[in-house]
């Protein structure tokens, strides 16, 4: 740095100016709360010209060749100029070193950029696509995860990550249901939690953290017909009571900034709208970091019919309380003016400057700008060996059982395998969407690769049968031909991994292609055969004819670098499958949207008699799903007994305790996730059938016992009764369960 930087830096450090205030209650209210770092912004700020300030709230991206990454000319530009405050899709420590030199050394005040990147499930060492890390119900392997990912990230020059999103997802059409938790209120919060913590770890100005961003603020799972972008709808109460508790979660958690969404939510797309931004995010939750909009979010205002033109959009943005515009230039080419017009307060742009300054102090970037920037770390962290095995245990746990008839699995090493299917030896599409900069050829490990670690290749019948998409069955002959000479088949079927993801609904979800053709040619040539489907996917699959063709049925979603080797693990019962699913799976998609804690309505069905005419059924389907959410098998079984709860009767200070008895009784030691479920049975606003309030993974070895228990207080019972949070006196159903599939048996009554 030279010495004229070196002066300034020093200078900005000794002086202390006090920040100046508005008028403005709105903008007041959201000034960041004292920090060590007050007096440093305020001191940088009083230096900066107004063109400087709004420069911060400016980020532009980057590309990616194969030599590296790549930035245009006009953005750097911009960048030596003070315009640009953040940079996405730039990582390696040369890429992120030289863009961040121009920024540091090229600059009047030296301002370090902040760089970030999608690391959603992974960076280099990919782990399972979110919706399947949800389904292994262990945070702490969640959390582990999201730590390897910010260590690898932050070893190549990434300081944030635009993740986790937190969106309820409801509708298996919407594409992004793979980037989330699954459809629980409860189970998406906690997870959430643990993804912050990991991102984050327990001190940012550490150089192996980064900063975590909750996604997309808010109800963007809830777009109608499952179509990306689309329109969102929704009372007060379902917004409060199931789209906004994981995004509070993650501000309890620490989270530093949040991401708008692309919809628009009854009517105001997020990006403008100041009720979520405003009132909830910093008024009743006291949200201090920053917000960023989605990719071009400013500008497609515009399209939603919500602003005139690009600077009116501009002005609805940082109103709205948005602090940092990805992409759209709208602030770069019309803030300024907009101030100068007196149609933005210039408190506005102070307000976002001051938060996006302060999260680059809190990450130790005005200490060191290239902290991030260190070549031996990075050669050293990415792809270690401890992180490839994390990743492989990590596939295991998640993978879900969702049947197993006549114990087709685990397989057997003294049979022989026929190994059919378009997923078989693929590594293209194993690592799943989102996946970063994970490799998808050189790293990656198929199923074909994971089953010959267990078995050897002379034990190893292979035909691919057919493609993922396309008409074409050439191949079912000799995939026939192998199921014939084989003890047993395990096809390896799914999505290709852009199937979901952004921009990726479907209007059917059914598996594509000629696939299903394919199972049911092989049923047909070996009816006595067991035939095992293993399915890698990016969302809920209607398999209602599969079902009935296959003896197994293993998902392992999309899982990752290693996932062929730990799904193997699975296969032949190295590991014992545990894991459970974090979202329905229809019978048909004539029944989305299907969740198991919907309600009631005044004419249900009843339970033994669900083809009563003139109640809430279908006539050609039940209403039941095809797996349950909660639902996961194991190669062992789990006995509930001994319910207990400390009290029938809970006053409004109490904490009541439910208790159960899980013993292991059957052949192999097995993890189980036992689900604490509560049932409000009369509310002023109706309340869902069931809703999860708990969860605990135990591990029991074959025969024995465990007492697992909960504690419940008013907090729990709580909900948004259209006015406020609050809990009502009445009768509240209790159970402790495997799955989400039960009756309630057991009462206690709030007084």
């Amino acid at each position: 740095m030279n010495t004229t930087l070196t002066k300034t830096y020093i200078f900005l450090l000794m002086i202390t100016v006090f920040s100046c205030h508005t008028d403005s209650k709105t903008v007041a209210k959201n000034v960041s709360n004292e920090t060590p770092f007050d007096a440093q912004v305020d001191s940088l700020m009083s230096l900066m010209t107004l063109q400087e300030k709004i420069g911060q709230t400016v980020m532009y991206s980057g590309g990616w060749t194969v030599t590296g990454p790549t930035v245009s000319s006009d953005n750097k530009k911009y960048i030596k100029e003070g315009n640009v405050g953040a940079m996405l899709n730039v990582y390696s420590v040369k890429g992120t070193r030289d863009l961040q030199k121009i920024a540091v050394e090229e600059t009047r005040l030296g301002i370090p950029l902040l760089f970030g990147y999608d690391v959603i499930h992974g960076f280099r060492t990919i782990f399972p696509i979110n919706l399947g890390l949800a389904a292994s119900w262990d945070l702490k392997d969640i959390e582990k995860g999201s730590r390897i990912a910010a260590e690898e990230a932050s070893a190549e020059g990434i300081h944030w990550t635009f993740a986790p999103m937190v969106d309820i997802g409801r509708d298996p059409r919407w594409g992004r249901i793979s980037e989330g938790a699954g459809e629980d209120v409860y189970l998406s919060s906690e997870i959430a939690k643990a993804y912050v913590k990991g991102f984050q770890g327990n001190d940012l100005s550490k150089h192996n953290t980064i900063l975590a961003c909750a996604k997309h603020f808010v109800g963007y799972g809830a777009a109608q017909a499952g179509r990306d972008y689309h329109t969102v709808n929704m009372g007060e109460d379902e917004l409060r009571n199931v789209y906004l508790p994981p995004f509070k979660a993650t501000v309890q958690a620490g989270v530093e900034t949040f991401m708008t969404a692309f919809n628009e939510l009854n009517g105001v797309p997020a990006t403008g709208n100041t009720f979520i931004f405003r009132d909830i995010l910093r008024d009743e939750w006291g949200f201090n970091g920053f917000v960023v909009t989605d990719y071009t979010a400013i500008n497609e205002l515009v399209e939603h019919g919500f602003a005139k033109d690009e600077k009116h959009a501009t002005r609805l943005a940082i109103e709205a309380g948005i602090d940092q515009d990805m992409m759209s230039s709208a602030n770069r080419l019309y803030l300024e003016e907009l101030v100068n017009e007196g149609e933005v307060d210039i408190e506005l742009v102070n307000d976002a400057c001051r938060r996006i300054l302060l999260t680059k102090y809190k990450l130790g970037l005005f200490d060191d700008p290239y902290r991030y920037c260190d070549e031996q770390r990075e050669k050293t962290v990415i792809y270690k060996p401890e992180f490839l095995d994390a990743a492989r245990k990590s596939a295991a746990m998640c993978s879900v059982l969702l049947k197993n008839e006549d114990k087709a699995l685990p397989l057997d090493k003294n049979q022989t395998i026929a190994l059919i299917g378009p997923l078989v030896k693929d590594k293209e599409n194993i690592i799943g969407n989102w996946a970063a900069a994970g490799d998808r050829h050189g790293k990656a490990i198929s199923v074909h690769q994971g089953i010959q670690e267990h078995l050897g290749d002379s034990k190893i019948i292979f035909a691919k049968g057919c493609e993922i998409e396309g008409d074409a069955v050439s191949g079912f002959s000799s995939a026939i031909n192998a199921a014939r000479r084989a003890d047993k088949v395990v096809m390896v079927m799914g999505e290709d991994y852009d199937m979901s993801g952004e921009a990726a609904s479907r209007t059917h979800i059914k598996l594509p292609g000629r696939q299903t053709d394919l199972i049911k040619a092989i049923r047909k040539a070996v009816p006595n055969k067991k035939i095992i489907l293993v399915l890698m996917n990016g969302r809920p699959l209607d398999l209602s004819e599969e079902d009935h063709l296959a003896d197994a049925i293993l998902e392992t979603w999309f899982p990752g670098t290693s996932g062929g080797s730990g799904v193997a693990d699975v296969l032949f019962g190295a590991y014992n499958p545990s894991g459970k699913l974090p979202v329905t799976f229809p019978r048909t998609l004539g029944q989305v949207p299907i969740y198991y804690n919907m309600k009631n309505t005044g004419r249900p069905i009843p339970p033994n008699n669900p083809k009563e005419d003139y109640k809430s059924n279908y006539i050609d389907s039940p209403n039941t799903p095809l797996y349950p959410f909660g639902h996961g098998l194991s190669y062992t079984t789990f006995e509930y007994s001994d319910f207990k709860l400390s009290e029938t009767v809970m006053g409004f200070s109490d904490t009541l305790t439910a208790s159960v008895v899980i013993t292991n009784t059957g052949d192999y030691d097995g993890c189980e996730v036992a689900q604490l479920y509560v049932h409000d049975k009369v509310g002023s606003i109706t309340r869902p059938v069931k809703e999860l309030k708990g969860f605990e993974k135990i591990c029991l070895k074959k025969g024995e016992s465990k007492t697992v228990s909960f504690d419940l207080t008013v907090e729990d019972l709580k909900f948004y009764n259209n006015e406020a949070f609050a809990v009502e006196p009445g009768t509240f159903e209790i159970a402790i369960k495997g799955t989400s599939d039960f009756n309630f048996e057991h009462i206690f009554t709030l007084e």
